[in-house]
């Protein structure tokens, strides 16, 4: 909570406009996801056995919080899930389970296990404590001293987009929500955009937190009336973003953290001289993606 909200002149002059930077990964997990598996977990009972299926950061904020109430807690992960945040997980007490080439296929399995066993399955985007956490981050932009224009908030699932949403607009409609996604994982910008169900068989990006293939329902709806514009940015801007915000700001970012700053450098005459913020969503990069992406 009350994470840093900041501005880099060396970085607005770079992107002309006045950028508001809102960090989420000064915490024990490294992302925003501890701020809906902290409200998950409190209405959880001590010792109760709970399911969930993660690309990785929501896993390792759900066994961070479940640690401390002494929950057991099982994530699936894909076969291709970051190995930072698989070891995290586990580091924290979680049991974790390797199914399935993506998330998607994961996240089937871990809704299969829990039903057959009984347990509860927690989604990530659907259950509405995930949006609660996500949503604070809302009130607290709102605090900011200036006006804010537009928010460029990355797209996965959608509990990050729809928790900050629902409270910005709530309270300021007029401030601009821009959903931001991989090029190469669409399918909830398509979605959204058709007003249509678009699944898809595959999906190639570096930024595994907005690499979705099988939106969820309700998250399509909650987006509605809620987010002004969508964004799909190429793999090669989000990298460019990485390396601004290492060079500018010395943050070391995985690739969905840089969606937003993808997207201005792709679209600059859309937000020049805009106050525009963007969240900082993750942290959790490996060894290899710095060695690659931010020497």
């Amino acid at each position: 909570m009350n994470s840093p909200q900041f501005e880099c002149k060396s970085l607005n002059e770079t992107l002309g406009l006045n950028l508001i930077i809102k960090n989420e990964i000064e915490n024990p997990v490294k992302c925003f996801k501890a701020r809906g598996s902290e409200v998950f977990i409190s209405k959880a009972k001590s010792g109760s056995y709970i399911i969930c299926a993660s690309a990785g950061n929501f896993g390792q904020a759900m066994a961070y919080s479940a640690k401390k109430k002494d929950i057991n807690l099982t994530v699936y992960a894909s076969h291709n899930a970051n190995a930072v945040k698989i070891k995290k997980m586990k580091s924290l007490g979680a049991n974790v389970i390797l199914y399935g080439n993506d998330f998607d296929e994961a996240k089937v399995e871990a809704k299969r296990k829990a039903q057959e066993i009984k347990a509860r399955f927690i989604e990530d985007s659907l259950d509405i404590e995930s949006l609660e956490g996500a949503g604070t981050i809302g009130i607290e932009l709102l605090k900011y001293p200036k006006k804010i224009d537009t928010v460029l908030v990355a797209l996965g699932n959608g509990a990050l987009l729809n928790g900050i949403a629902r409270f910005l607009k709530h309270y300021n409609p007029e401030i601009k929500i821009i959903a931001v996604q991989a090029k190469g994982a669409p399918a909830m910008v398509n979605s959204w955009k058709t007003n249509t169900l678009i699944k898809h068989e595959k999906s190639e990006t570096i930024a595994d937190g907005v690499n979705v293939r099988i939106p969820i329902p309700q998250a399509l709806k909650d987006m509605k009336g809620m987010v002004d514009d969508a964004i799909l940015v190429e793999d090669e801007s989000i990298i460019k973003g990485m390396k601004l915000l290492f060079k500018h700001l010395n943050l070391e970012v995985e690739p969905s953290a840089a969606v937003g700053i993808a997207a201005i450098l792709e679209n600059k005459s859309a937000f020049k001289n805009q106050n525009v913020a963007t969240v900082i969503c993750g942290g959790n990069i490996t060894k290899e993606q710095k060695d690659k992406w931010l020497k």
